[in-house]
């Protein structure tokens, strides 16, 4: 038939939760009315801009809403593209199925059914029906027109791809069976939009691949490929017909009539085509070397493919675990013989290579692989921060790209106290401000107030001035302890920084007459030991940035004044080892101050204050 004209829409459909794959068969849920007591429904196919807000303004509209989730990833923090609206009632939520399904949402037409929390429910294939062969234009809606005439609906879905484009099946599960048996009679073979349909019952993936596993020891179809150009079909069929009867030969050609060089023999039965397999697999035909095998579906072709791959990538890595090493921050003329000779004295390497973009330029990192671990764990040792060319390099064990991604988003939730992660906001680099600072008006853009771990500076946020808490060194007996600064006294733009003798104003923004009296104000304390990995570590998780803020700030500001705060924020970002390694070792904290000031000064004056 062709296409169906628009049908009354199926009375109150029940339809289940999301479908768990892209190729999953649309969920159904109980048939009866006990087998959903709840009001909750389902919406799928959202965009992911979609929020719980906007939600609730179009479902208000229907009735009172008791509450919306759209369900997010747990580590991103995006939207996984449905949503489950719960009513007071079950009424309002009928109501919302027949007036709301399949509305556009930011340009989307939005899927709504029944939330079913049963998975064996939710997975019943009976009563579903599978569609192929679907012209590009039939949407959900369509698709749901057209096979409501048979019965009760209770859901209904297109596949589509990442694009949203129609992969050209979908999937209506009916109420009861014989509604779904009716639609495959009255609809299978049909013309829908100029094109023959197939309908029938869906088989769920474990038959199938029962189904298709059975097929492969039993098949008769051979597949041959690097055939001559002068083979045709009757040359093939001569070869291959010895072997056991041919029902069918068939050769692929250019559009100008010449052969592919590839051909499909159907044999008769199996034991033809796996002895014709055997027999001709890798044999000699008119001076080339033939390739037989079983014929195989392109996704079967290809899924072999991606496992063969898989099994290859983690045979490497298993091989090269703890000995493939990531090197960066060296000079662009570096390539990739010279990063060989740079770390050939710590072990045999396999293979040394600097990454390098479509135009042959170097991209800054590379990798050394040793044939043991050992080797490369002493040439990290021995390599990393070592000076090569006017930079340290930074030498660590090479991480797959999805451990990486595993360890910054962790990473990153701690930084932020375990809050959601919202999209990036871009702004000037982090900017540390030392214990007591107060902020000269119009020296820098306000900074936003952040959500803070104890005393730990966020990266890439801006701290309120005065928001680090005033360390406690010790007193020597008989003195005041000091007391914290109000951030109102003083001039304006006068901060306290640390040196000799404990916290002091800095001249440079004072007045002579608040000069004198500040100094006379401050006590005359020890000189605080130098900061130590044995300390760091002893010093609780959430203070350890701020120490080592302390105790690099003041070692930047001799080197820098105007930028010491920003730098200090950029460099804090870094591992809290390399940031002792900064603090003991002036060659490479300079190197660090130089390449932050590049970055600074490549931003231009705007973004640098």
């Amino acid at each position: 038939m062709s296409e169906a004209s628009s049908p009354a829409p199926a009375a109150a459909p029940v339809p289940a939760a999301a479908p768990t794959s892209a190729e999953a068969p649309a969920s159904a849920p109980a048939a009866t009315e006990s087998a959903i007591s709840n009001a909750s429904l389902y919406v799928g196919e959202l965009d992911p801009s979609v929020t719980e807000a906007i939600l609730f303004e179009l479902f208000n509209m229907v009735g009172p809403v008791a509450s919306i989730r759209v369900c997010r990833d747990a580590i991103t923090r995006r939207s996984l593209g449905y949503a489950y609206v719960n009513f007071h009632n079950r009424a309002d939520g009928e109501r919302a199925l027949d007036m709301l399904n399949y509305t556009l949402i930011k340009d989307k037409e939005c899927r709504i059914m029944w939330s079913q929390r049963d998975p064996a429910l939710r997975r019943s294939s009976k009563g579903n029906v599978f569609i192929k062969n679907l012209d590009a234009t039939i949407d959900n809606k369509a698709l749901h027109d057209t096979f409501a005439a048979f019965g009760d609906i209770l859901s209904c879905k297109v596949v589509t791809d990442q694009q949203g484009v129609s992969r050209g099946f979908g999937f209506v599960h009916y109420e009861t069976e014989e509604a779904a048996l009716q639609a495959i009679k009255n609809v299978n073979g049909m013309l829908l939009n100029d094109t023959k349909v197939f309908v029938g019952l869906h088989i769920s993936r474990a038959e199938r691949e029962a189904h298709m596993e059975e097929a492969r020891a039993n098949f008769t179809n051979v597949y041959v490929k690097d055939l001559d150009a002068d083979v045709d079909a009757d040359e093939l069929k001569a070869l291959f017909e010895k072997y056991g009867e041919i029902t069918s030969v068939y050769m692929p050609a250019h559009d100008d009539g010449t052969p592919r060089g590839f051909g499909f023999i159907n044999f008769a039965d199996h034991e033809a085509a796996r002895t014709a397999v055997k027999e001709l697999h890798e044999s000699e035909f008119k001076g080339k070397k033939l390739y037989v095998s079983r014929a195989q579906k392109k996704t079967e072709r290809e899924k072999e493919l991606r496992v063969q791959y898989e099994q290859t990538k983690m045979e490497k890595l298993s091989k090269f675990q703890g000995g493939n090493l990531y090197i960066k921050n060296f000079d662009e003329t570096m390539d990739d013989d010279m990063l060989r000779q740079e770390f050939a004295p710590y072990g045999t390497i396999t293979s040394a290579r600097v990454m390098r973009d479509d135009k042959g330029a170097s991209l800054g990192f590379g990798f050394v692989c040793y044939s043991a671990p050992a080797e490369a764990t002493t040439a990290i040792a021995e390599m990393n921060g070592r000076m090569v060319g006017k930079k340290p390099l930074y030498v660590v064990l090479a991480q797959r790209r999805d451990q990486r991604r595993q360890q910054i988003e962790a990473t990153k939730r701690q930084w932020q106290g375990g809050a959601p992660m919202g999209p990036h906001v871009y702004g000037p680099p982090p900017m540390y401000y030392p214990p007591g600072y107060v902020q000269q008006r119009g020296a820098y853009p306000a900074p936003r107030p952040v959500r803070w771990q104890g005393a730990q500076p966020v990266p890439g946020q801006y701290p309120m001035p005065g928001q680090y808490p005033v360390p406690q060194y010790p007193v020597p007996a008989g003195q005041r302890p000091m007391r914290p600064r109000n951030p109102r006294q003083g001039s304006r733009g006068g901060y306290a920084g640390r040196g000799r003798g404990g916290y002091r104003s800095n001249p440079r923004t004072q007045g002579p007459g608040q000069q004198e009296t500040t100094q006379a104000e401050a006590p005359v304390e020890s000189e605080p030991a130098s900061l130590t990995a044995a300390a760091l570590a002893a010093a609780p998780e959430e203070e350890r940035k701020q120490m080592l803020g302390e105790a690099l700030y003041p070692l930047i500001e001799a080197r820098t004044p105007d930028m010491a705060g920003k730098i200090t924020g950029m460099l804090l970002e870094m591992e809290d080892d390399d940031l002792l390694l900064l603090i003991d070792d002036s060659v490479q904290r300079d190197a660090k101050i130089d390449e932050a000031l590049e970055v600074l000064n490549s931003q231009g004056p705007a973004d640098a204050e």
